[in-house]
């Protein structure tokens, strides 16, 4: 009997992963061991001498590895939450094996035979809706895998897609470790002015806990850097940790990621001619809402137009405002947030450490899981059984009304070493229907948020409360997953549907009736002010022309790498610059380049989609209006979002369920609307 807990039935609570049993030396043998057994479902389905049919191919092959799948999920999530050198080494050796044997899979010419022949007696097939998208996403995967290409192509495509594996892992370790390198030491007590009490305790007890005492210890984890740039009066401080940031993996060192970020896009662009695409992009889009590059282009200068004279006028409102406190006669970016922070307050009576008080992080938690409650009717149970991979992550069962089992939900909120920077949402467990038994899903949230210091708990600030409810977004199409099939419930739609459930989330943080529920003064229990919840919504749109304008720089920074032969790239920096110099209000930091902390495009899924941020606001902007007109809880709008959006998951269309549950397309115009740039 095995003794890897790995490659074991889990007999925990939910099924849940036995995070206190894994140990590193697990991985390998496990995944090695998986894959073996995953190759001998595939081989049954192969040598089945029966007639190909939808239940003994494409059922088969949606059931088929499901252990490995189990046990590379439990490791690459926890290389990205809760890493070390042992792992990344691991994930250098695992990665290459999971890309060989899906290739084993997607280039099987036996098993793709069985596969074609289930596609095409298709018309003669009795089948629902879910089945229909399951034998198609089956069938496009294996041509779009290159199934179709001769074997010397096959062969050619094996080695890249291997290649690929690897440098992204090589891409977010290089990130890793230079966020995790810098630290800017403070000894000189005035060199803080400006800085509030609570970033000033928390750097003060990062200094502590490096064994600097009397001094204060900042870093490149966001809400260290983020209090530095906004709040600091000291320009040269805010210089130091601006030009640290911008220049994350682009020192010309070892961990310089340019030569990573060529090799990547170059392996892109040949994989994407080998399958007879134009482009990477060509390739990506076509599986996607948008459809093609030229439809993406279309889509982010139509909102360029209006985003771009109103950043100008954001920049031109900002400068005055920095003359008038003799701020420096040319703002640099180092001084964007920190006189924006001072404008806001001016203008709406409004700041972070405002509002910080009433955003306590447990009464947030508690907010979102209210407000989940009300919307869709589901509850949250803390339940300290459940294994953990870190001390500080929470466990929680969720119960539909009915007090019926929906999914386990995992929260990990604070920054730490072994963790890669920004928030993200993702699964241990899909749902799916198997031999007749449902299986919940297993589902988590891994944020970086300001840590609780020895006399303040966790206070977040308005924008870690709209990344929770983002988040939080993710985590409900994942928990709400209703479906039989897996590789189409929860999370697995259109990558630019993606964010909808995500994005008008973060609508209800600016909503009383919402804010009543949780942000109550953490020392007085006073609940926000009517006038200061005004206040939220009336700054909602405070540069938002800037803000805009910088998702869009990205969204066409992502295409310009993706969408066209990537040869002609002699220099990424140079070529960054070439691209961005049209958006470019502020003068670029000297020898920084943000590609080479792209992780979204190169290390994450946001290839060639990057976009896709900006294309979901429009679904959700217009969704919100829906809600706003019947009332924000209003139980026929959520259901009908339930039912549709978060339920429905990827067995239909995204714009088939977006109708069903709008009664008509979006409205482009929604987010023009909501952002306020119609007036500029």
């Amino acid at each position: 009997m095995t003794k890897n807990p790995l490659l074991k039935e889990f007999s925990t609570p939910f099924e849940t992963a036995p995070f206190h049993l894994i140990k590193n030396e697990h991985y390998l043998p496990a995944i090695k061991e998986a894959i073996s057994h995953a190759k001998q479902e595939i081989m049954a389905i192969k040598d089945n001498t029966s007639i190909a049919t939808f239940a003994n191919t494409i059922e088969a092959l949606e059931q088929s590895g499901s252990l490995l799948d189990r046990i590379a999920e439990i490791f690459f999530n926890l290389n990205s939450a809760e890493t070390n050198d042992e792992m990344q080494a691991l994930a250098q050796e695992i990665a290459p094996l999971l890309s060989e044997f899906q290739n084993d899979v997607t280039l099987d010419e036996q098993l793709f035979a069985r596969v074609k022949a289930v596609w095409d007696k298709r018309m003669g097939i009795p089948m629902d809706t879910e089945q229909k998208q399951l034998l198609e996403k089956t069938y496009k995967s294996f041509t779009r895998n290159g199934a179709l290409l001769s074997e010397e192509k096959k062969t050619r495509l094996r080695a890249i897609n291997t290649e690929l594996s690897k440098l992204s892992l090589q891409f977010g370790e290089h990130v890793l470790a230079e966020t995790n390198d810098f630290s800017l030491v403070i000894e000189d007590e005035k060199r803080l002015a400006g800085l509030p009490d609570f970033a000033q305790e928390a750097a003060a007890q990062e200094a502590e806990d490096r064994g600097l005492e009397g001094k204060w210890v900042f870093t490149l984890q966001y809400p260290s850097y983020s209090a530095v740039v906004t709040y600091a009066d000291d320009r040269e401080l805010r210089k130091e940790i601006t030009e640290a940031f911008a220049r994350r993996a682009c020192k010309g060192d070892e961990k310089d990621n340019r030569g990573l970020i060529k090799n990547i896009i170059s392996l892109r662009h040949e994989r994407a001619k080998l399958l007879g695409y134009a482009s990477h992009a060509d390739f990506v889009l076509e599986e996607r809402m948008a459809k093609s590059p030229q439809n993406v282009y279309k889509f982010l200068h139509e909102l360029l137009d209006y985003a771009l004279p109103a950043a100008k006028k954001d920049l031109e409102s900002l400068q005055q405002f920095s003359d008038t406190l003799q701020g420096p006669a040319k703002l640099e970016r180092w001084d964007v947030a920190y006189y924006s922070e001072k404008l806001k307050k001016e203008k709406y009576t409004i700041d972070d450490e405002l509002l910080k008080p009433y955003f306590r992080l447990e009464n947030v938690i508690e907010g979102v899981f209210t407000t989940a409650g009300k919307l869709f009717g589901i509850s949250f149970h803390e339940e300290d059984t459940i294994a953990k991979y870190h001390p500080d992550v929470r466990t929680y069962v969720v119960e539909d009304r009915l007090g019926r089992h929906l999914a386990v939900f995992y929260a990990d909120f604070f920054p730490r070493k072994g963790k890669r920077g920004g928030a993200w949402m993702t699964s241990y467990r899909g749902q799916q229907v198997r031999e007749g038994k449902e299986q919940r899903p297993h589902i988590s949230i891994v944020c970086n948020f300001t840590k609780p210091t020895r006399s303040k708990p966790s206070l977040l600030t308005l924008d870690e409360v709209n990344t929770l409810f983002h988040e939080f977004g993710h985590a409900l199409h994942g928990m709400l997953a209703d479906g039989r099939y897996s590789s189409i419930t929860g999370t697995n739609v259109y990558w630019d549907f993606v964010e909808l459930p995500s994005q008008i989330m973060e609508n209800w943080v600016k909503e009383k009736e919402c804010l009543d529920l949780f942000a109550h003064h953490y020392e007085s229990g006073e609940v926000m002010p009517e006038a200061l919840v005004e206040r939220i919504k009336e700054s909602a749109q405070f540069m938002e022309g800037m803000q805009t304008l910088r998702q869009l720089s990205f969204g066409l920074l992502d295409m310009a790498y993706h969408a066209q032969d990537p040869s002609r790239i002699e220099e990424v920096k140079a070529f960054e610059a070439e691209i961005m110099a049209p958006l470019n209000l502020l003068t670029p930091i000297e020898n920084a380049c943000m590609s080479t902390a792209f992780s979204h495009i190169f290390q994450g899924g946001y290839a060639a989609g990057y976009y896709s941020y900006k294309w979901a606001e429009v679904l959700d902007a217009d969704a919100f209006e829906y809600f706003q007109e019947k009332g924000i809880f209003h139980k026929d709008v959520a259901e009908a979002f339930r039912k549709h959006i978060l339920s429905a998951g990827g067995r239909e269309h995204p714009a088939v369920l977006y109708r069903r549950f709008r009664g008509r397309d979006a409205d482009p115009k929604a987010l023009i609307r909501r952002s306020g740039l119609l007036k500029a």
